[in-house]
């Protein structure tokens, strides 16, 4: 079931959003070579605690981190650890923040240092599939019109996209109806309003 949020509980969200961005720019100053994936946890964890907000996939199902820390092939949800960022990496950070018991999340990836053409690429073409799929979300149109632009920009440009995860709602809980795929036909599913 879809919740649909009032305007004061999105005002709300807004504010674990902008927190949410606020941190994922501090990021940006940190991830170079040599630093561990695990000290990215432990500054995101820090960074909200001194701010009243509070990191939410940390002790979801028993997740012990702050953060889910992918490099390369990594699709997503990687632990953070031990590994030593190197040049040319590429990391995506996932997280969700909690203030006040309403919820932001998103995954960003980083380009550790200089990285190759190649990779360039694939972080220039999955930044701009997003874009897609946001210029479809709009009042009228359907899941299935957001869920296409996504893959027809992504396929256009000679890559595939992930059918295992999806995107989803968010609010009170981390995972809130709808689920949003990365794949579709338009003009199918939940009609946006």
């Amino acid at each position: 079931m879809v919740i649909i949020k009032t305007e004061e509980e999105i005002q709300k969200m807004i504010v674990a959003g902008k927190l949410l961005s606020e941190v994922h720019h501090e990021l940006r100053n940190r991830i170079k070579p040599g630093v561990k994936t695990i000290d990215l946890d432990r500054f995101v964890e820090s960074f909200l605690k001194e701010r009243g907000a509070y990191p939410e996939q940390k002790g979801y199902e028993g997740y012990p981190y702050s953060i889910c820390a992918s490099v390369n092939d990594e699709i997503c949800h990687g632990f953070p650890g031990e590994y030593v960022l190197k040049e040319g990496d590429i990391v995506t950070v996932d997280m969700v923040v909690n203030v006040d018991g309403w919820l932001a999340d998103s995954a960003w990836s980083y380009a550790v240092g200089e990285i190759s053409d190649d990779a360039q690429k694939l972080l220039d073409v999955t930044r701009e599939s997003m874009y897609k799929g946001i210029e479809q979300a709009k009042i009228g149109n359907r899941l299935g019109d957001v869920a296409h632009a996504i893959q027809e920009y992504a396929e256009s440009n000679g890559y595939s996209v992930v059918r295992e995860f999806v995107g989803h709602g968010i609010g009170r809980e981390m995972h809130e109806d709808p689920q949003v795929l990365h794949y579709g036909k338009p003009g199918h599913g939940l009609r946006i309003r």
